[in-house]
């Protein structure tokens, strides 16, 4: 499958809350996306065609970054498109000179401490009842990755 990645737009909000709703039992609302966007978060989308099948954003400062959000649409799953979304926004970072980039994940997703554990992310810590859950709270496990 060709895919593309470009920049996140305002006009992508609908089709990525729409990825966003299906994956997260607590998902980002269209405030937080949107927000992001307008403080200038590197946003990007992932494409099939014209359809978003995934997307990340990042906070980046000084020489350190944080992932904020990277989903891959339910459908569209274990085909390595999260490692290829993850490694060229990696990719960009390192060409911007940053030197570490940082994530948390919940403990219960399996599949995304597997992928970064296995793209080289050193896991640092636990953050305690870091994300919300339908019926309470769920430690973050926190995850770092040197860049340069």
């Amino acid at each position: 499958m060709p895919v593309s990645l470009r920049r996140m737009q305002e006009s992508d909000l609908d089709q990525v809350l729409a990825i966003e709703t299906q994956s997260y039992p607590v998902p980002w609302t269209r405030g937080i996306f949107s927000d992001c966007l307008k403080v200038g978060y590197p946003a990007w989308v992932l494409l099939d065609g014209e359809t978003i099948i995934g997307y990340i954003l990042i906070s980046v400062g000084a020489n350190e970054a944080h992932l904020l959000n990277i989903c891959i649409a339910p459908a569209q799953r274990r085909k390595g498109l999260a490692r290829k979304l993850l490694s060229d926004m990696i990719n960009l970072l390192q060409e911007k000179h940053v030197d570490t980039l940082f994530l948390e994940v919940r403990v219960s997703s399996k599949p995304a401490i597997a992928l970064y554990e296995a793209m080289g992310f050193e896991q640092i810590g636990l953050r305690k009842d870091y994300y919300k859950t339908q019926s309470g709270k769920e430690d973050a496990v926190t995850y770092k990755m040197d860049l340069s």
